[in-house]
C-alpha cells in the first residue's frame, strides 16, 4: 500500500474529494475522503458509480472545468441504490493542506493497535502486505537486515540482534506474530509475550507438533509459571490447509481483525 507521503511525492497536482455530508444509507461516512491526481487515486469514498463520478469531476477540476461540489442522490438514476444522499466537495491540494492531511492520518494511525511481526521471510512479507491497508500499526522485526528489503512502505522495519527484548516495550493490546527462521528464537519471543497478560493476540507459525514441543520447553524453562493457553499455534486456523504465504497471511489478517472487533464489542457491552 502506498503511503500518503509517497502519493504526494509522485503527484504534484491533486484534488481532495471529501464527503461533506451523508444522509441516509451511504457508502462512506461524513469526513471520508479520497485524493485524485491525473494518474492515480488514494483512498476511497465508497466505490461504485458515485466514486467514478467523483474521480471524473476531480480530474476535470485539475483542468479547471470541474464542479467544486456535487450533491448526489444514491438512487437508480446513477445505478447505485443505497437510498441515501451524499454531498461531495472538491478542492486543490495546497502544500499546507497536504501537511494537514498527513498530520491527520498520522494521528489516526497512532491510535491504531500495534502489530509486531517477528520474521520477514516469505510469510512475514506476505502478512506485512496483507496488513498494510488495515487500521493497524505494523512493525516487522528481523535479525537479518537483508530480509527487511521489499516491505510495504506503511510498515516499520527494525533490524535487531535480540528481538525478544522488544516485547516488554509494546503497549497494551498489541499483537505479536512470530514467524522467524529459527524455532529457538520463536520460543524465546513467545515466552516473553506469554509472560505478559495484556497483549491482544499472540500467534506463532507452525504445527501441532511444534506446539507440543514448545509447551514442553516452556514448562521446563519457566517451571510452569507461564502458560501457553493464549498462544495461537498454528496461526490462521485449521479449516483451510493451504500453506501458501499469501493464503496464510489472509487467514491471519482475518484472525486479527476478529480479535480486535471482539475486544471492541466486549468493552462496549
Amino acid at each position: 500500500m502506498t503511503s500518503l507521503t509517497t502519493f504526494f511525492s509522485r503527484n504534484p497536482r491533486v484534488i481532495l474529494v471529501t464527503v461533506a455530508s451523508a444522509k441516509g444509507s451511504t457508502p462512506r461516512e461524513q469526513g471520508a475522503f479520497m485524493l485524485v491526481s491525473a494518474a492515480e487515486c488514494f483512498g476511497t469514498i465508497g466505490g461504485g458509480q458515485l466514486e467514478f463520478m467523483a474521480i471524473d469531476n476531480a480530474r476535470a477540476c485539475l483542468d479547471g472545468s470541474g464542479q467544486t461540489q456535487m450533491d448526489v442522490p444514491l438512487g437508480p438514476e446513477i445505478g447505485q441504490c443505497c437510498g441515501g444522499r451524499t454531498l461531495l466537495t472538491f478542492e486543490h491540494v495546497t502544500p499546507q493542506l497536504a501537511a494537514d492531511l498527513e498530520s491527520r492520518l498520522a494521528a489516526e494511525s497512532a491510535a491504531n493497535p500495534r502489530v509486531m511481526l517477528f520474521g520477514a521471510g516469505h510469510v512475514g512479507k506476505a502478512l506485512a502486505t496483507a496488513l498494510s491497508p488495515l487500521p493497524l500499526q505494523v512493525t516487522v522485526v528481523e535479525t537479518r537486515a537483508e530480509e527487511l528489503l521489499g516491505l510495504p512502505d506503511t510498515a516499520t522495519a527494525r533490524h535487531v540482534a535480540m528481538p525478544e527484548a522488544l516485547i516488554k516495550d509494546l503497549p497494551a493490546a498489541s499483537a505479536v506474530i512470530i514467524l522467524t527462521h529459527d524455532h529457538a528464537l520463536d520460543f524465546l519471543i513467545a515466552k516473553e509475550a506469554l509472560a505478559r497478560n495484556d497483549l491482544a493476540y499472540i500467534g506463532m507459525i507452525g504445527s501441532s507438533t511444534k506446539r507440543a514441543t514448545f509447551n514442553s520447553w516452556l514448562a521446563k524453562e519457566t517451571e510452569g509459571a507461564v502458560s501457553s493457553e493464549k498462544l495461537v499455534l498454528p496461526i490462521g486456523g485449521r479449516t483451510v490447509r493451504d500453506k501458501r504465504p499469501a493464503v496464510i497471511a489472509a487467514l491471519v489478517a482475518a484472525e486479527l481483525l476478529e480479535t480486535y472487533a471482539r475486544r471492541t464489542t466486549d468493552r462496549g457491552s
